[in-house]
């Protein structure tokens, strides 16, 4: 391998471990969602499966930006950037 291949390689590397640090959002926010649903879970019972329903909806659409960060990461990695 010349120079060439293996920087474009590396870049991959280090793209593919930037991509999967954008798990970190979605986890956080998850996390916080989580908070402010037990606590709003203690404050009033009986709405508890509303409150579930909301928040499972917004952690999932949370964490589409986790899943695509590691979708890239994959393809960064498992794809050969320099197949002719």
């Amino acid at each position: 391998m010349d120079f060439n291949t293996n920087f474009i390689l590396g870049c991959s590397a280090i793209g593919a471990g930037l991509a999967v640090i954008a798990g970190i959002g979605p986890g956080v926010g998850q996390g916080i969602a989580a908070g402010y649903a037990a606590n709003a879970v203690g404050r009033n019972p009986g709405a508890k499966s509303d409150i579930t329903g909301t928040m499972l909806l917004g952690q999932a659409v949370a964490e589409t930006t986790g899943l695509y960060g590691l979708l890239i990461a994959m393809i960064l990695i498992f794809v050969k950037p320099l197949a002719k």
